[in-house]
C-alpha cells in the first residue's frame, strides 16, 4: 500500500508494488510523480529525508539535506544592503537540492539490503508521462498559484513555467511540464549522480548561476545524502522513531511522549487538546533552543528524550491554563508520503522546496523548480541558525514511523511546517492511544499552533468542525483560537499506512489533500 497526498502518485508507487517492486522503489515512483502532479508543493529542486524499516533490523535514516553554497556567507549578503535573505527569487536558491541524492542512497538500500531489482526508467516512467501528457490542475494549485503570483511572477522561470497566458492556471486546466519531462528523462538514462556529478551537474550549475544564485558546481560535486540513525523514544509500550537534527524529528518525538506523561484518557475533549497544544510548547521550546545542524550543535539530542528530561518537561505543563506562546516559527511547504510493502518492509518519507514554489526559480530548458531553504538561515552570526558557506539549515520535514507493542508497524506523517510534529501527535495519540480507526484519525478536526505553508500567524487555529464547548472551554484557559474552515488546508496533508502481523495493511490520506491510499 501507498499513501500519498496525489492519487496519480499513490497510484504510481501501488504500480510498482504491482510489478513485483519493494517499497522503496515504489516510494521513489511516488516521488518522482509527485513531483509532476502537485509541481507547487515539491520538485527535484528540493530536500527529501527517509525512515527505512525491514523485519529484523533496525531503522535507516537518510538525510538527504542540501547545506549553503560555497559563496553563501553573511558577508555575501550584506554587502548587497540586505538585512536578511530574500525568501524569493535567485539570492533565495542558495542551498544545494539534495532531493535525488535520497533517491540514490535509499535505491542502494532498495538493491543491497531489499533484492530491488527494478531499472530506475521504469520508477520515472509515470512521472515522465504526467509531466509530458499533461495533468489537470488541482484546486490546490490553482490557488496556490493565484495567491502567491504577485510574489513570484518575476522570478527567473516562473511564470514561463506556472502561469498560462499571464495568469494562474484554472482548476482542471491542463498543465504539461516538457522541460522537466526531458529532464526526468535523462536522469533515467544517465541515473541520479548525474544531478550532481558530470554533464548534467554542470548544466544545473550554470543555469543556476545565470538566473543570480550563488551554487556553482563545486557545491553539487561536494553533496552527498548522509545516512544517519533515528532518534527513538518510548511511548506507552510502543517504540516511536523520527529523524535527528537538522530536522525537528527531536520536537515530534518530545511531543507524543509529553503528551503520553499526562494522562489523558479520552480524545476530543478539552483535556485531549489542551494537553497536546502545551506539549507542543515544551517540543518547541527545545527545537528552537537546541536544533540546527549537527556538526554545530553541542547538546546530544538524545539527551532530551531521557525519562528525567521527559518528565520534567511534562510537570511544567499547567493542565488548565494555556503557557503564553509569543514564540514564532518558520513557514513549510512539503509532502509526505508512505509505502509499506507484502514482506512488512516499510517507508516514510517526505520532500519539501520549503514554502510553496521554493524560491521561485524554475531553471530553464530543465523545468526543475529550486527550493528556498536557506531563507531559514539568519545574517545575524549570534543566532542559533547563522548562514555559513556548507552549512545545513534547520530543516521542518521529518519523515514518523513506529513499532506497535502488538506487532503493527506504522508510518505516518504531513506536510506544513510547524504543523507537521503536531499532526503526526494528533494521528498516533488518536488511532494508536486512544483508539480512533485509521481514516477517523486522519479525517477528524484539527488544530495548528504556530506557523505552515503560506501562513504567518502563530495563534491556535482550529477547523470548526470542534464541539463548541472544548472550543470555548481552551478559550476561557487562554488560548487565543482563530476558527478555520472545516477541512482547511492550512492544517496540512497527513496520510499514514500500517501493516498487522497478519499481513492485513490498512492506510488513510487526508481529505485535505488531492490525496489516496492505494493497495492491492
Amino acid at each position: 500500500m501507498v499513501s500519498a497526498p496525489h492519487h496519480l502518485a499513490a497510484r504510481a508507487g501501488l504500480r510498482v508494488l504491482e510489478d513485483g517492486g519493494n517499497a522503496i522503489e515504489a516510494m521513489i515512483a511516488a516521488a518522482a510523480t509527485i513531483v509532476a502532479v502537485y509541481p507547487h508543493m515539491n520538485a527535484l529542486g528540493g530536500d527529501n529525508v527517509w525512515l527505512l524499516d525491514a523485519p529484523g533490523g533496525e531503522p535507516i535514516g537518510i538525510d538527504a539535506c542540501g547545506a549553503a553554497a560555497g559563496l553563501a556567507d553573511i558577508g555575501y549578503y550584506r554587502g548587497q544592503g540586505l538585512d536578511e535573505i530574500p525568501s524569493r527569487g535567485p539570492q533565495a536558491a542558495l542551498t544545494v537540492a539534495g532531493a535525488l541524492s535520497g533517491w540514490q542512497a535509499a535505491l542502494a538500500v532498495s538493491r543491497d539490503q531489499w533484492g530491488g531489482t527494478l531499472p530506475l526508467e521504469r520508477l520515472l516512467e509515470d512521472a515522465v508521462h504526467y509531466a509530458r501528457d499533461g495533468i489537470a490542475v488541482t484546486r490546490s494549485q490553482a490557488e496556490a498559484t493565484r495567491i502567491k503570483q504577485a510574489e513570484v511572477q518575476d522570478v527567473p522561470g516562473f511564470a514561463e513555467t506556472f502561469l498560462m497566458d499571464g495568469k494562474a492556471p484554472t482548476e482542471g486546466a491542463r498543465f504539461r511540464q516538457s522541460a522537466l519531462a526531458a529532464t526526468l528523462e535523462r536522469l533515467g538514462r544517465d541515473g541520479l549522480d548525474s544531478f550532481y556529478r558530470g554533464p548534467l551537474a554542470r548544466t544545473v550549475a550554470a543555469a543556476l548561476e545565470r538566473a543570480g544564485s550563488p551554487l556553482r558546481l563545486d557545491d553539487f560535486e561536494r553533496h552527498r545524502a548522509l545516512r544517519v540513525m533515528p532518534l527513538a523514544t518510548q511511548v506507552r509500550g510502543h517504540r516511536v522513531f523520527n529523524l535527528p537534527p537538522p530536522t525537528q524529528g527531536l520536537a515530534s518525538l518530545i511531543l507524543l511522549a509529553v503528551y503520553d506523561r499526562l494522562g489523558v484518557a479520552e480524545a476530543e475533549t478539552f483535556d485531549f487538546v489542551h494537553a497536546l497544544v502545551e506539549a507542543t510548547k515544551q517540543a518547541f521550546r527545545v527545537r528552537d533552543a537546541q536544533v540546527t545542524d549537527p556538526a554545530y550543535m553541542t547538546v546530544d539530542p538524545e539527551s532530551f528524550l531521557t525519562e528525567e528530561a521527559l518528565d520534567a518537561m511534562a510537570a511544567a505543563v499547567d493542565r488548565g491554563r494555556a503557557a503564553p506562546w509569543p514564540d514564532a516559527g518558520s513557514d513549510g511547504d512539503t509532502v509526505w508520503l508512505g509505502a509499506i510493502d507484502g514482506q512488512g518492509r516499510s517507508v516514510s518519507f517526505i520532500q519539501s522546496l520549503y514554502w510553496e514554489f521554493g524560491s521561485g526559480v524554475v531553471l530553464e530548458d530543465l523545468g526543475v523548480t529550486w527550493q528556498n531553504r536557506g531563507t531559514s538561515f539568519s545574517l545575524d552570526p549570534e543566532r542559533r541558525n547563522p548562514l555559513m558557506p556548507g552549512r545545513r539549515p534547520f530543516h521542518t520535514i521529518q519523515p514518523a514511523g513506529a513499532r506497535l507493542d502488538d506487532g503493527r508497524v506504522m508510518v505516518y506523517g504531513a506536510m506544513g511546517g510547524e504543523g507537521q510534529p503536531q499532526t503526526q501527535a494528533v494521528v498516533f495519540a488518536r488511532h494508536v492511544l486512544h483508539g480512533q480507526g485509521l481514516q477517523q484519525a486522519v479525517t477528524a478536526p484539527r488544530w495548528l499552533l504556530g506557523r505552515t505553508w503560506g501562513a504567518k500567524t502563530t495563534n491556535l487555529r482550529m477547523e470548526n468542525r470542534f464541539d463548541p464547548a472544548v472550543i470555548e472551554a481552551l478559550r476561557a484557559a487562554g488560548h487565543d483560537i482563530e476558527l478555520t474552515g472545516p477541512f482547511d488546508e492550512v492544517m496540512g496533508h497527513a496520510g499514514a499506512v500500517i501493516r498487522h502481523p497478519s499481513g492485513l495493511i490498512e492506510g488513510a490520506a487526508d481529505p485535505r489533500s488531492d490525496g489516496a491510499a492505494a493497495g492491492f
